[in-house]
Protein backbone atom coordinates (compact mmCIF):
# COMPACT_ATOMS: atom_id res chain seq x y z
CA UNK A 1 0.00 0.00 0.00
CA UNK A 2 1.13 3.49 -0.55
CA UNK A 3 0.95 5.53 2.77
CA UNK A 4 2.19 9.44 3.46
CA UNK A 5 3.76 10.39 6.54
CA UNK A 6 3.17 13.89 6.82
CA UNK A 7 5.76 15.34 9.25
CA UNK A 8 9.52 15.13 9.76
CA UNK A 9 9.20 14.58 13.78
CA UNK A 10 9.81 11.41 15.91
CA UNK A 11 6.14 10.04 15.44
CA UNK A 12 6.38 10.21 11.93
CA UNK A 13 9.14 8.72 11.35
CA UNK A 14 8.55 5.78 13.72
CA UNK A 15 5.27 5.35 12.38
CA UNK A 16 7.19 5.44 8.68
CA UNK A 17 10.31 3.04 9.80
CA UNK A 18 7.41 0.37 10.70
CA UNK A 19 5.21 0.63 7.94
CA UNK A 20 8.31 0.58 5.11
CA UNK A 21 9.48 -2.78 7.41
CA UNK A 22 5.84 -3.84 7.11
CA UNK A 23 6.45 -3.49 3.25
CA UNK A 24 4.06 -0.59 2.44
CA UNK A 25 5.88 2.29 -0.12
CA UNK A 26 6.27 5.34 2.38
CA UNK A 27 6.23 8.92 1.35
CA UNK A 28 7.32 11.58 4.22
CA UNK A 29 5.34 14.93 3.31
CA UNK A 30 7.27 18.40 4.58
CA UNK A 31 6.90 21.99 3.54
CA UNK A 32 10.18 21.75 1.65
CA UNK A 33 11.11 18.75 -0.50
CA UNK A 34 14.35 19.57 0.03
CA UNK A 35 13.89 19.55 3.96
CA UNK A 36 17.27 17.80 5.85
CA UNK A 37 15.29 15.76 7.91
CA UNK A 38 13.24 13.93 5.55
CA UNK A 39 16.08 13.34 2.87
CA UNK A 40 18.30 11.74 6.05
CA UNK A 41 15.22 9.33 6.78
CA UNK A 42 14.94 8.39 3.24
CA UNK A 43 18.48 7.91 2.94
CA UNK A 44 18.01 5.18 5.26
CA UNK A 45 16.03 2.86 3.80
CA UNK A 46 17.13 0.66 -0.01
CA UNK A 47 13.68 1.24 -1.18
CA UNK A 48 10.07 2.24 -0.18
CA UNK A 49 11.08 5.53 1.18
CA UNK A 50 10.55 8.66 -0.85
CA UNK A 51 10.16 12.19 0.42
CA UNK A 52 8.08 15.34 -0.84
CA UNK A 53 6.07 18.40 0.06
CA UNK A 54 2.83 18.02 2.13
CA UNK A 55 0.56 17.93 -1.48
CA UNK A 56 3.09 15.66 -3.21
CA UNK A 57 3.07 12.73 0.03
CA UNK A 58 -0.61 13.18 0.36
CA UNK A 59 -1.82 12.69 -3.26
CA UNK A 60 1.12 9.50 -3.38
CA UNK A 61 -0.69 8.03 -0.44
CA UNK A 62 -3.62 6.25 -0.16
CA UNK A 63 -4.24 6.52 3.31
CA UNK A 64 -2.53 9.50 4.71
CA UNK A 65 -1.12 10.02 8.52
CA UNK A 66 -0.82 13.27 9.88
CA UNK A 67 2.18 13.75 12.27
CA UNK A 68 2.51 17.12 12.47
CA UNK A 69 2.41 19.25 15.22
CA UNK A 70 -1.22 20.33 16.56
CA UNK A 71 -0.42 23.93 16.29
CA UNK A 72 0.66 23.34 12.68
CA UNK A 73 -1.43 20.78 11.53
CA UNK A 74 -4.61 22.34 9.73
CA UNK A 75 -2.11 24.81 7.74
CA UNK A 76 0.06 21.81 6.83
CA UNK A 77 -3.03 20.35 5.58
CA UNK A 78 -4.37 22.79 3.58
CA UNK A 79 -0.96 22.91 1.79
CA UNK A 80 -2.00 18.98 0.85
CA UNK A 81 -4.79 20.42 -1.37
CA UNK A 82 -7.14 18.12 -2.59
CA UNK A 83 -4.27 15.46 -2.15
CA UNK A 84 -6.57 14.18 0.96
CA UNK A 85 -9.52 14.63 -0.64
CA UNK A 86 -11.53 10.92 -0.10
CA UNK A 87 -8.89 9.67 1.49
CA UNK A 88 -8.79 8.08 4.84
CA UNK A 89 -6.44 10.50 7.13
CA UNK A 90 -5.00 8.81 10.77
CA UNK A 91 -4.67 11.53 12.74
CA UNK A 92 -2.44 11.08 15.58
CA UNK A 93 -1.27 15.02 16.30
CA UNK A 94 -2.56 16.55 19.53
CA UNK A 95 -3.09 20.35 20.27
CA UNK A 96 -0.54 21.46 22.56
CA UNK A 97 -0.40 24.62 24.02
CA UNK A 98 3.34 25.70 23.97
CA UNK A 99 2.91 29.28 23.80
CA UNK A 100 4.13 29.36 27.93
CA UNK A 101 7.11 27.11 27.53
CA UNK A 102 6.77 23.31 28.75
CA UNK A 103 2.91 22.30 27.17
CA UNK A 104 0.77 20.92 30.04
CA UNK A 105 -2.06 22.39 28.19
CA UNK A 106 -4.32 22.15 25.38
CA UNK A 107 -5.32 24.90 22.61
CA UNK A 108 -7.97 26.41 24.54
CA UNK A 109 -9.85 26.83 21.15
CA UNK A 110 -9.29 22.90 19.91
CA UNK A 111 -10.59 21.21 23.64
CA UNK A 112 -13.73 20.93 25.87
CA UNK A 113 -16.36 21.41 23.31
CA UNK A 114 -14.39 20.72 20.03
CA UNK A 115 -10.97 19.04 19.43
CA UNK A 116 -8.29 18.65 16.94
CA UNK A 117 -9.75 15.76 15.13
CA UNK A 118 -13.22 17.20 14.93
CA UNK A 119 -11.64 21.26 13.29
CA UNK A 120 -9.67 18.81 10.84
CA UNK A 121 -13.09 17.03 9.87
CA UNK A 122 -14.89 20.23 9.84
CA UNK A 123 -11.81 22.00 7.71
CA UNK A 124 -11.51 19.09 5.34
CA UNK A 125 -15.42 17.73 5.04
CA UNK A 126 -14.49 15.00 2.01
CA UNK A 127 -11.97 13.80 4.05
CA UNK A 128 -12.25 10.78 6.47
CA UNK A 129 -10.95 11.53 9.70
CA UNK A 130 -9.83 8.60 11.99
CA UNK A 131 -8.18 9.23 15.36
CA UNK A 132 -5.74 7.18 16.94
CA UNK A 133 -2.58 6.02 18.35
CA UNK A 134 -2.43 9.78 20.30
CA UNK A 135 -2.31 8.67 23.95
CA UNK A 136 1.07 7.16 23.99
CA UNK A 137 4.82 7.37 23.68
CA UNK A 138 5.72 7.13 19.53
CA UNK A 139 7.67 3.98 20.04
CA UNK A 140 4.47 1.79 21.88
CA UNK A 141 2.74 2.99 18.55
CA UNK A 142 4.47 0.38 16.47
CA UNK A 143 5.25 -1.86 19.04
CA UNK A 144 2.52 -2.28 21.24
CA UNK A 145 4.01 -5.52 22.72
CA UNK A 146 6.96 -3.90 24.88
CA UNK A 147 4.54 -2.91 27.19
CA UNK A 148 2.31 -6.41 29.45
CA UNK A 149 2.43 -8.18 25.76
CA UNK A 150 0.44 -5.37 24.08
CA UNK A 151 -2.78 -6.26 26.43
CA UNK A 152 -3.35 -2.14 26.92
CA UNK A 153 -5.56 0.21 25.25
CA UNK A 154 -5.28 2.35 22.05
CA UNK A 155 -8.52 4.10 21.13
CA UNK A 156 -9.82 5.03 17.60
CA UNK A 157 -12.92 7.19 16.75
CA UNK A 158 -14.16 8.79 13.56
CA UNK A 159 -17.44 9.43 11.66
CA UNK A 160 -16.72 6.69 9.04
CA UNK A 161 -17.65 2.97 9.83
CA UNK A 162 -15.88 1.63 6.84
CA UNK A 163 -12.71 3.99 7.36
CA UNK A 164 -12.36 3.43 10.65
CA UNK A 165 -12.90 -0.31 9.50
CA UNK A 166 -9.70 -0.41 7.67
CA UNK A 167 -7.70 1.97 10.27
CA UNK A 168 -8.11 -1.40 12.77
CA UNK A 169 -6.43 -3.62 10.02
CA UNK A 170 -3.49 -2.00 9.73
CA UNK A 171 -3.65 -1.19 13.24
CA UNK A 172 -3.49 -5.30 13.61
CA UNK A 173 -0.94 -5.41 10.82
CA UNK A 174 1.44 -3.30 13.28
CA UNK A 175 0.98 -5.75 15.88
CA UNK A 176 -2.26 -4.58 17.70
CA UNK A 177 -4.60 -7.13 19.06
CA UNK A 178 -7.95 -6.58 17.97
CA UNK A 179 -9.15 -6.45 21.83
CA UNK A 180 -6.65 -3.76 22.87
CA UNK A 181 -8.57 -1.33 20.27
CA UNK A 182 -11.40 0.76 21.63
CA UNK A 183 -13.97 2.26 19.26
CA UNK A 184 -14.80 5.37 20.74
CA UNK A 185 -17.27 6.21 18.12
CA UNK A 186 -17.96 9.50 16.24
CA UNK A 187 -15.04 12.06 15.66
CA UNK A 188 -16.42 13.42 18.85
CA UNK A 189 -14.33 10.82 20.90
CA UNK A 190 -11.47 12.86 19.77
CA UNK A 191 -12.12 15.40 22.82
CA UNK A 192 -12.28 12.50 25.23
CA UNK A 193 -8.30 10.80 23.69
CA UNK A 194 -6.64 14.58 23.21
CA UNK A 195 -7.50 15.39 26.29
CA UNK A 196 -5.47 12.82 28.17
CA UNK A 197 -1.97 14.81 27.09
CA UNK A 198 -2.35 16.65 30.29
CA UNK A 199 -2.66 13.99 32.54
CA UNK A 200 -0.13 11.86 30.24
CA UNK A 201 2.01 14.64 30.41
CA UNK A 202 2.31 14.41 34.35
CA UNK A 203 2.49 10.39 34.48
CA UNK A 204 5.52 11.22 32.04
CA UNK A 205 7.21 13.37 34.43
CA UNK A 206 6.42 11.34 37.38
CA UNK A 207 7.73 8.18 36.20
CA UNK A 208 9.90 9.03 32.98
CA UNK A 209 9.09 5.71 31.81
CA UNK A 210 7.36 3.62 28.90
CA UNK A 211 3.44 3.58 30.00
CA UNK A 212 0.47 3.13 28.80
CA UNK A 213 -3.60 3.26 29.76
CA UNK A 214 -5.78 0.46 29.99
CA UNK A 215 -9.80 0.17 30.52
CA UNK A 216 -10.71 -2.55 32.89
CA UNK A 217 -14.25 -3.27 33.09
Amino acid sequence: MKIAILGTGAVGTTIATKLIELGHQVMIGSRSKTNEKAIEFVNKFDKNASNGTFEEAATFGEIIFNCVKGEFAIEALKQAGSGITNKILIDVSIPVDTKKGTPLSLIPELCNTNSLGEEIQKTFPNTKVVKTLNTMWSTLMIVPTMLQDGDHTNFICGNDEEAKNNVKSLLKEIGWKEQAIMDLGDITGSRGTEGLMPLWLRIWGATMGTFSIKVVN
